[in-house]
């Protein structure tokens, strides 16, 4: 569940600002109130509400904390500091740091009073810490102005890399602060270069294990040694946008980088186990056009007739066999047609144009169910559902049909008597009478479309 963002400091010297005469009591009240529907600490409600400036409120600070105000407008900070705090602490307690003498930083903070963040500064950096205050919403820009490079993924390119092996990254003698970023490229690049879309890292008798899955089949691609693997993870994370100093609980993330200049993306799942925390990562190659995809004019045109009537398109096929590449193409398809498209997705692969994405949250409760039962309200004329598992589900989409609704969901079968196998079952009965094209991934070079009087006679 999401919690309220704190300020302890402005919550120990409230009433200190209501004795020195900057707001009245019932205001201070009336932002608490605020803040906590707003899930925003109080002091950016207080200036949200116009009673007072962040100016006034940083001053007063200054004040009577007695620790000097800094303006990072047109501040410079020293970018070898910024190895001493990673950019997920960084952003998770709005500080940032801005030099160092002998054994203490200066870091600039918004909540100068949050001991926890100052204890954890401390042990992380292993050096004393002198805190000055500044802007909560200066410090965020100059994080996101010096922390960006830091968590990027290099282009990576793959002409002329036959034999490619990642772990001479790994072996190499570089001693720089971005050595372990340079290993997840490398990582990644070997996966691309071999057509891997799923790779793994997990806890083994030597190491963080890098394994590859193709066709079905996994391969040990090395080990990352024990020594590296929190550095390692944590660099994953930052990179992934994830919280590097949580491990008790799954977390989603995704990287974004380019290919030979095409835009790629990467999904990541961490999941804690007994033997540590296991990390999934899963490659995404960008949509393109579903005429470059499907040839059959045929075809074609079932797939844009059903995507003008209400019905169920259902894609099909076994596991990475392309389902959600066809998916996004039909999206980027659909999003011609002047109609509101709308999709719930664990994570959204790519951002596609006229196309209103919806990633699930379950952090915050934001989970299929809810969005089942609000996503009516948006008055969509498309809707795309990823990994539908349970009959009700099925059911309540499968009824949307009725409301001029058309609907796209992806289906896991092995080949087509997996499928009409799976599909005899009793609680699919309402999904079959309601699809009005079906698509079906044989192979990459074999993609199946059945129009719905077709699907309806090969499925009864």
């Amino acid at each position: 569940m999401e919690t309220t963002v704190t300020n302890k400091t402005l919550e120990k010297l409230k009433y200190d600002m209501v004795r020195a005469g900057l707001v009245p009591y019932e205001t201070i009240e009336q932002a608490e109130e605020i803040a906590t529907a707003q899930k925003i600490n109080i002091g950016q409600a207080l200036i949200n509400s116009g009673v007072i400036t962040e100016d006034a409120i940083l001053k007063f600070l200054e004040a009577k904390l007695h620790i000097p105000y800094v303006n990072l407008d047109d501040y410079t900070l020293d970018t070898k500091c910024l190895k001493y705090i990673s950019s997920s602490d960084a952003k998770k307690y709005r500080i940032i740091p801005l030099f160092k003498i002998e054994d203490t930083l200066t870091v600039a903070m918004a909540d100068p009073l949050d001991l926890f963040a100052i204890d954890k500064i401390i042990e992380t950096a292993e050096c004393s810490i002198e805190p000055v205050i500044s802007s909560e919403a200066n410090i965020l820009k100059k994080i996101n102005e010096y922390y960006k490079q830091d968590d990027d993924v290099e282009e990576i390119f793959t002409e002329n890399n036959i034999g490619y092996d990642w772990r001479e990254e790994l072996h190499s003698e570089d001693l720089s602060d971005n050595h372990i970023q340079k290993i997840v490229r490398a990582i990644l690049k070997q996966a691309i270069l071999e057509g891997v879309h799923e790779v793994t890292f997990q806890q083994e008798d030597s190491g963080f294990g890098v394994n590859f899955k193709k066709n079905g089949e996994v391969s040990n691609k090395g080990n990352i040694p024990k020594v590296l693997t929190t550095s390692f993870v944590a660099k994953l994370k930052n990179m992934a946008k994830l919280d590097a100093s949580v491990s008790e609980v799954p977390q989603l993330g995704k990287l974004t980088f380019k290919v030979d200049e095409i835009n790629v993306v990467a999904s990541i799942s961490t999941f804690p186990t007994i033997m540590g925390e296991r990390i999934f990562l899963k490659i995404y190659k960008p949509p393109k056009a579903l005429n470059k995809i499907i040839k059959s004019e045929k075809s074609l045109s079932i797939i844009n007739s059903a995507l003008n009537v209400p019905g169920i398109i259902i894609v099909c096929g076994s596991p990475l066999s392309g389902k959600t590449h066809i998916i996004y193409s039909l999206l980027l398809q659909a999003a011609c047609k002047n109609k509101n498209i709308m999709t719930l997705e664990s994570i959204a692969k790519y951002n596609l144009k006229n196309v209103h994405q919806c990633e699930l949250n379950e952090n915050v409760g934001f989970n299929m169910d809810k969005a089942s039962r609000f996503i009516e309200f948006q008055s969509p004329d498309i809707i795309y559902l990823e990994g539908i598992k349970s009959k009700e589900s099925f059911d309540y989409f499968a009824n949307l049909v009725f409301d001029d609704k058309t609907i796209i969901m992806e289906f896991l079968a092995n080949n087509m008597e997996d499928l009409r196998y799976k599909l005899s079952f009793s609680d699919f009965e309402t999904l079959k009478s309601l699809i009005s094209c079906m698509i079906f991934i044989h192979s990459q070079d074999s993609i199946e479309v059945f129009s719905k009087e077709t699907v309806q006679k090969y499925l009864a």
